[in-house]
């Protein structure tokens, strides 16, 4: 039953009528994704084993600045496109049809948005690289699967823009303040060891899925919405497990560490 599911899903009629690179068949999305897991998981740790960690400073700067404007275009071009262009009800966000004027330009930022959940994954790469394993986290390798996993979905059954034009939005906002940060503490090695940065960049982060899931939730309960349940399935249980994950995390990092006797602390 569940392979017969699954080649139903496969065979379903794409959602756009243009099939760009990386969103139609899943196979070149999973296999970048598993060489991901594989490398970070077992043959990066293997290959670094015998080797001291490479000095990344300047590579990982040229990276974090390309982040930063690359997710600073999409924000930007988004906040124009949703507030002042205006092709949506915020009540109740579908996906502009074929023929919409702006459905061009809707095409274009969910795409950008997809590919850069690629890019993503050279954060891990660049840990790997330099050895920062404590850095390799169940939460961080998680993320970039499933923001890289469900991006695929989302264009593949769901089409380009719509209800998760928000999501994208607070979450490039949310990586021009990450990246920032990457880059202030590649270039200042005393950023790095300030824990203010770190510690609102996760209540940005956790704030960030909890608009998510209101508004999925504020969506869920409008009459005569064409918004297709499976989209709003899918932001609602990705924003409540990552609340649940970043909210642990973050017990774990700033408030259980923070009561540990300041001796202690220092050993660690």
């Amino acid at each position: 039953m569940v392979l017969t599911k699954l080649i139903d899903a496969l065979n379903q009629p794409y959602a756009d009528s243009i099939k760009l690179p990386l969103a139609v068949s899943p196979w070149p999305m999973l296999c970048i994704v598993s060489l991901y897991l594989f490398f970070v998981l077992r043959l990066g740790p293997q290959f670094m084993s015998f080797r001291k960690p490479f000095e990344l400073r300047r590579t990982m700067q040229f990276y974090n600045v390309a982040q930063i404007i690359y997710n600073a275009l999409i924000f930007t071009r988004g906040v124009y496109f949703l507030f002042v262009e205006k092709p949506y009800n915020f009540s109740c966000m579908s996906v502009l049809p074929e023929d919409h004027p702006l459905k061009s330009t809707e095409r274009l930022m969910a795409y950008s948005y997809y590919v850069n959940k690629f890019l993503d994954l050279f954060d891990t790469v660049f840990f790997v690289l330099r050895k920062s394993y404590k850095q390799i986290t169940v939460l961080h390798v998680f993320h970039h699967v499933l923001m890289t996993v469900a991006g695929y979905m989302v264009l593949r059954y769901h089409g380009y823009g719509g209800h998760p034009c928000i999501m994208g939005l607070l979450n490039t906002f949310v990586h021009i303040v990450m990246y920032t940060y990457y880059y202030l503490s590649a270039k200042h090695r005393g950023v790095k060891e300030n824990i203010w940065w770190k510690k609102y960049i996760t209540i940005l982060q956790e704030v960030q899925f909890v608009v998510i899931f209101a508004h999925s939730i504020w969506t869920w309960i409008q009459p005569n919405c064409g918004t297709r349940g499976g989209i709003l399935y899918l932001t609602t249980s990705m924003s409540v497990v990552m609340m649940i994950m970043f909210t642990n995390f973050y017990i774990h990092s700033y408030i259980l560490t923070n009561k540990q006797p300041k001796t202690q602390a220092k050993q660690q």
